[in-house]
């Protein structure tokens, strides 16, 4: 089933940047297994420059390959990493961060800390159906706060072991939050398109211990 969460088009260069309220905004859809997934369309508006600050400027991304079988391939996206401590790529994102650790603090009991982007350059580029159990969330419930800017692009989920799948279409600043035990027992993923497709970056937001 795909649900539409495309916010406006690139929307006014001219009127700067600016976070909407999370309070009375997000919509949350329960899943199995104590996984949940929450959404805010739109929740960044007015973010052109900064897409293209962080796609073409700011970001140092790099390219990663991994091993298949018995040849090496290439990961299909650009990346980057901001660990704890680390200064974001440009204030918008920290002043992101700040609002969803502001907002979700009460149900999380921590901030969020660091921060992965990947940048998706067409539909070509994609990643493969995971979950983020790279420590304390192969154990522990978590969340994972999902920024997209730039072209829409399907994430898609679908329970470990088999099951339906749920896909989010995410628009230019729209916000997406995995949570509950959503990393354990949903797997996630961007597909390949093959309608032609402009180029994306998500922002994901992370706790301690979490990638």
């Amino acid at each position: 089933m795909d649900i539409a969460v495309q916010a406006s088009l690139f929307d006014d260069p001219t009127g700067g940047a600016r976070l909407g309220p999370l309070d009375g905004s997000v919509r949350r859809r329960t899943l199995t297994a104590g996984a949940w997934v929450d959404v805010r369309p739109g929740w960044m508006s007015g973010s052109d420059r900064l897409f293209a600050d962080l796609a073409e400027r700011t970001v140092a991304w790099r390219a990663e390959s991994r091993r298949m079988y018995d040849r090496v391939v290439a990961v299909p996206r650009l990346v980057a990493f901001y660990d704890v401590g680390a200064a974001l790529p440009d204030p918008l994102l920290a002043d992101a961060m700040a609002a969803l650790s502001g907002y979700y603090l009460p149900e999380l009991g921590e901030p969020f800390v660091s921060a992965g982007l990947c940048y998706y350059r067409d539909g070509t580029d994609s990643v493969a159906w995971h979950g983020d159990t790279i420590g304390r969330s192969a154990t522990e419930d978590t969340m994972v706060a999902i920024l997209s800017l730039g072209a829409a692009r399907t994430l898609a989920l679908r329970p470990r072991g088999g099951g339906d799948s749920v896909r989010f279409s995410l628009g230019h600043g729209d916000l997406l939050v995995m949570g509950g035990s959503c990393q354990r027992s949903w797997e996630h993923a961007v597909p390949k398109s093959s309608r032609p497709t402009g180029p994306r970056v998500s922002v994901q937001f992370r706790t301690r211990g979490v990638r």
